[in-house]
């Protein structure tokens, strides 16, 4: 088998510990229902008689550990074979509903100290730690799965925003109106949304890699066909096209690092996903107009069919999957309808896909009417537009490595009440002083803090939605992803339809989402009611 298709080795999910299994402060996980303490305070296994030999013929061995110390690769034959004789107590303790595994791996470490081996008090055991499978990954392969999932989940919006420059151009060439130009941006969000539902829930039964290339795959082709359209028809059809294919980047990435980590954890590899994903739709709209100096507009999409053809190579190279067998043989016994019931029922989830939409329609509301408003309204030309959104990703870059931080404090359901309640104000501000014509710096101010608020709820909303689903994990991604982009796609021509004449109408559709966010943030998702994340 090539190392590009070996699975991970995953025996159980840290993050739906039962009742039974207690973490201690170092970390450890201590099953008490299984384990009972002598009158000297030392543990015994009551499986084991009173005759038995106080010490397994074999050595216990540090599997996880050991493998990422070494830089090897730890595959589920060799955690079986190291395991060998060592008593564990409570290895299923991660295990779903179902038994399930999900994304833990159980490491054994000898507890017996040398003087009870000397005095021969009790028989020596195994306590059993619960670590993520990404752990096990070696250093540099850790890497990789960071950069190139990361790469991925920019694919999206490279595929949306990279052209929004050039939609000035696109009008007069194919002399269509602005809100016609603007349904080729929806046709695409919405392409992405549908390919989500489809993408997700296939990825769980299937596993996660190969959705992952044959999607890849077709957003290179449906690339190509927007190049080369002749009319603004066809070129819709292959933007639809092209969101389909874009459309497992975002939700299988999202899926593989909650099959790779869980808590606190899922936090962190979450946080700077969050920051390639928030940094391209700011980063791709430079990367447009100065494109647009040295190519027509077809050009930029030739670029987008090449950078996806990079990250297709990377895929069949390099990344290995991440879904059990054992898990996939389960989900394939469940259908898709039971799979979203499942996501369905639970209040928090659901109330942060609402979240999740709403801030994201926001944002979205600004970035297919931003090429309008400046280059028109306050005579932007495309390098200078390029420069707006290269300053607003400072604030895209604060916002998501500061809530990553904070939301292992105070829990990301606490950062989302701050940042939902300043993009409203944010907002609120760019209406007034955008309709009452205080200047370019009357929007650009009170935007910065808009899209800086976006930032901290990015990971926020990522991690709150998935962390009680590792089961489900595409599926959840894909349900939070299609409502993310179909509801943008839909609600970005009411700018158009309002008018581009001030930037007052662009403000009024991101307060409406921004007011929308907290009602549902403090009405369904009830932050006192959200369990903390584990460790």
């Amino acid at each position: 088998m090539s190392t590009a298709t070996q699975p991970l080795p995953v025996i159980n999910d840290p993050s739906e510990e039962n009742a039974a299994s207690h973490h201690g402060s170092d970390g450890r996980t201590e099953h008490r229902g299984t384990e009972h303490r002598g009158t000297d305070g030392r543990s015994t296994d009551p499986s084991r008689s009173h005759g038995q030999s106080a010490h397994p013929t074999t050595k216990p061995v540090r599997v996880a550990r050991g493998a990422h110390d070494t830089g090897a690769d730890v595959r589920p034959d060799e955690v079986e074979t190291a395991t060998a004789g060592i008593p564990v107590v409570g290895i299923t303790a991660g295990m779903p509903t179902g038994g399930v595994p999900t994304g833990g791996i159980a490491t054994l470490e000898p507890q017996t100290s040398r003087r009870a081996s000397r005095s021969n008090r009790g028989p020596r055991t195994a306590a059993t730690s619960v670590v993520h499978p990404g752990d096990a990954l070696p250093n540099r392969r850790r890497v990789a799965y960071i950069l190139i999932l990361g790469a991925l989940t920019a694919l999206g919006p490279f595929t949306m925003d990279t052209y929004l420059p050039s939609m000035p151009k696109l009008e007069s060439d194919f002399n269509v109106s602005t809100a016609v130009i603007q349904l080729t941006l929806t046709a695409t969000t919405v392409g992405f949304g549908l390919g989500q539902l489809i993408v997700g829930p296939w990825s769980d039964k299937v596993g996660r890699r190969m959705p992952l290339i044959l999607a890849t795959a077709v957003h290179i082709l449906a690339s190509l066909g927007v190049a080369l359209a002749p009319n603004i028809e066809l070129l819709s059809l292959f933007r639809l096209l092209q969101g389909l294919g874009a459309a497992a980047s975002g939700v299988v990435a999202m899926a593989m690092v909650r099959d790779l980590f869980s808590g606190h954890r899922l936090v962190t590899m979450l946080s700077r996903l969050a920051l390639v994903n928030g940094l391209a739709p700011v980063i791709a709209p430079v990367l447009g107009s100065q494109l647009l100096l040295i190519m027509p507009w077809r050009g930029i999409f030739w670029v987008i069919a090449s950078y996806s053809a990079v990250m297709l190579v990377c895929l069949v190279l390099w990344i290995r999957e991440t879904r059990p067998k054992a898990a996939r043989n389960a989900t394939a016994q469940s259908t898709v309808a039971q799979r979203f019931k499942v996501v369905l029922s639970d209040r928090v989830y659901v109330g942060i896909v609402i979240v999740s939409a709403m801030n994201f329609s926001g944002l979205f509301a600004y970035l297919s009417s931003s090429s309008f408003v400046f280059q028109t309204v306050y005579s932007f030309n495309a390098q200078q537009y390029g420069a707006l959104f290269a300053a607003n990703s400072v604030g895209i870059i604060i916002g998501v490595q500061s809530a990553a931080r904070l939301a292992k404090r105070v829990g990301p359901q606490w950062v989302l009440t701050v940042s939902t309640a300043v993009m409203t104000v944010a907002a609120a501000l760019i209406v007034v002083l955008g309709s009452s014509g205080v200047g370019i710096w009357g929007v650009i101010v009170p935007l910065w803090f808009f899209i800086t608020a976006c930032g901290f709820g990015f990971p926020c909303v990522q991690v709150l939605a998935l962390n009680g689903h590792g089961a489900e994990a595409g599926t959840a991604a894909s349900l939070q992803g299609a409502a993310n982009f179909s509801i943008a796609g839909l609600l970005s021509p009411l700018v158009g339809l309002l008018g581009v004449a001030s930037a007052a109408p662009m403000g009024i559709v991101m307060l409406g989402c921004s007011l929308v966010s907290v009602c549902a943030l403090w009405f369904v998702v009830r932050p006192k009611t959200v369990p903390a994340l584990a460790h």
